[in-house]
């Protein structure tokens, strides 16, 4: 558990300014917020962007789904990666010969992992789902449209037996200090259809405990968790399950999002806003585990996004929806990974157009969405967070002490949102101190909005697809001064805004 650290920062006053426009009577907030780059800091990690999620495993394979992820690890310099399916058929790992012995091939693992590895990335390697021979039930497919088994092992001692082959391979091909360094998580969402045991919670917990014994049976410095469940289910019960047994876990999973049920994810009718409902989740968790009989494992949140009508994940609403996330989450989880960084993807089948809501940072053809440059400029944030009560300021301050402030304006999808100004008073830098500005908003690395300019094309051509990235680019910083220590910012709605004061020219 991480230490709270004293709140040294207020807001100032929140004041109401109306003006007139015509006829009518627009609305401003303005804002005034003090920082002082003085006031004690504490530890302030990356976990929004250590971890992402993708698309089944066999995609790895593809050139667009790699050069998605040299795009996002370029913009973020993430860690991990998690997909789903390491099991399929379509990866050939698991079959049997004409007398029901087990054959194992693990060809396409070695290419999949291979193509991670050579590009700066390690797994988090989702065990799922079942190969059809070793399946209890061969029918049980997902509809998904790559129709994965969700149903239990037949066997428990051939299950034991993969599980052996397939972490021993690992570890003889890349060696137990690679691999030490990954995270095996059991199943997916093993609480809904994705896991068809009878009864769901009992053969999960079996599954899981078989699972763990057999990989640390091969190492016991592989690092393995679950329960990898949705809607942030399970958790006491997977502790208390694992505690009493001696199950190993080396970290707590699960999922939520924001547009999850109050229902679902806290068992509730309670009035929560879909922008809170991620980060209360995670607090809830996290105080599971920290009553449970292992109080000090790491959570790990693999599973997460905005909330997404009305194609918002394709628009500006991102950045902030991220940036509300980070600053009500910190603390409280050791990664989040955002679901997911590509739009190469098909769980509903190949997506046939750019910008038809899909999860990824990357539309189909390598565009850039809005939401690539919000990671981008939130990559920028310092290490040390300085604190304050502001529940649209985040403020960091950076190696060379420099501050970092992102700051927005949260406008949920399908509300109309207004313009805001603030203004910030910094104390403890120079008054006249050198500030830079970079912003995400309705005008700036607005691709959605190129993609339009261009008549919505269905495929666009790789010409088509450089003009729109070129021309949303991040631009370079506004560069200004603090005026007798203070500054004034305007943001549209849903404008995120990376601040740097004392930067160099």
């Amino acid at each position: 558990m991480r230490s709270r650290y004293a709140w040294m920062l207020c807001i100032g006053s929140l004041a109401l300014a109306f003006f007139a426009s015509g006829s009518s009577l627009a609305a401003q907030t303005v804002q005034t917020l003090n920082v002082d780059a003085a006031a004690p800091a504490r530890p302030f990690p990356h976990f929004w962007e250590e971890m992402f999620g993708s698309g089944r495993a066999i995609l790895t394979l593809r050139e667009s789904y790699r050069d998605d992820l040299r795009a996002v690890k370029q913009a973020t310099d993430f860690r991990y990666v998690r997909f789903h399916a390491i099991l399929h058929d379509e990866v050939g790992v698991y079959n049997e010969d004409d007398h029901g012995d087990p054959v194992y091939n693990f060809a396409y693992v070695d290419q999949i992992y291979d193509g991670l590895l050579k590009n700066g990335v390690r797994p988090v390697v989702e065990i799922s789902f079942m190969p059809k021979k070793l399946a209890f039930n061969p029918d049980a497919l997902h509809p998904f449209w790559y129709k994965q088994n969700v149903s239990p092992p037949k066997s428990m001692e051939r299950w034991d037996d993969l599980m052996h082959h397939f972490a021993q391979h690992l570890v003889d091909r890349y060696g137990i200090d690679e691999v030490s360094q990954w995270y095996f998580e059991v199943w997916n969402e093993p609480n809904i259809d994705f896991w068809n045991g009878i009864p769901r919670q009992k053969s999960y917990f079996e599954l899981y405990a078989h699972t763990a014994r057999d990989l640390k049976a091969v190492n016991p410095r592989l690092r393995v968790g679950g329960p990898a469940t949705a809607a942030a289910a399970w958790v006491p019960e997977f502790l208390a399950y694992t505690t009493k047994n001696h199950v190993p876990v080396d970290f707590v999973s699960t999922h939520g999002y924001a547009d999850d049920t109050v229902e679902d994810l806290f068992g509730t009718d309670e009035n929560i806003p879909m922008d809170d409902r991620v980060c209360r989740a995670v607090a809830k968790v996290h105080d599971e585990i920290a009553a449970s009989g292992m109080p000090h494992l790491p959570l790990f949140w693999t599973e997460w996004n905005v909330q997404g009508q009305e194609e918002s994940r394709d628009t500006d609403f991102v950045g902030t929806g991220l940036a509300n996330t980070i600053r009500a989450c910190d603390g409280k989880v050791d990664m989040m990974s955002f679901w997911t960084f590509s739009d190469v993807f098909e769980e509903g089948g190949p997506i046939p157009q750019p910008f038809s809501g899909q999860f990824g940072l990357r539309a189909k053809g390598g565009i850039n969405k809005p939401s690539l440059y919000d990671f981008a400029l939130l990559h920028e944030l310092g290490t040390q967070r300085i604190a304050n009560d502001a529940a649209d300021v985040i403020v960091t301050k950076k190696e060379d002490g420099s501050l970092a402030l992102a700051l927005w304006n949260i406008t949920d999808p399908g509300t109309q949102g207004t313009d805001k100004t603030l203004r910030l008073v910094l104390h403890g830098v120079q008054p006249d101190a050198a500030v830079s500005i970079r912003r995400v908003d309705e005008t700036h690395s607005n691709t959605l909005a190129a993609y339009k300019k261009l008549g919505s094309p269905l495929d666009p051509t790789e010409a088509q697809v450089a003009t729109m990235n070129r021309e949303t680019a991040l631009e370079q910083p506004e560069q200004t001064h603090l005026s007798d220590g203070s500054l004034e910012l305007h943001l549209g709605p849903n404008a995120l805004l990376l601040v740097t004061v004392g930067a160099k020219h």
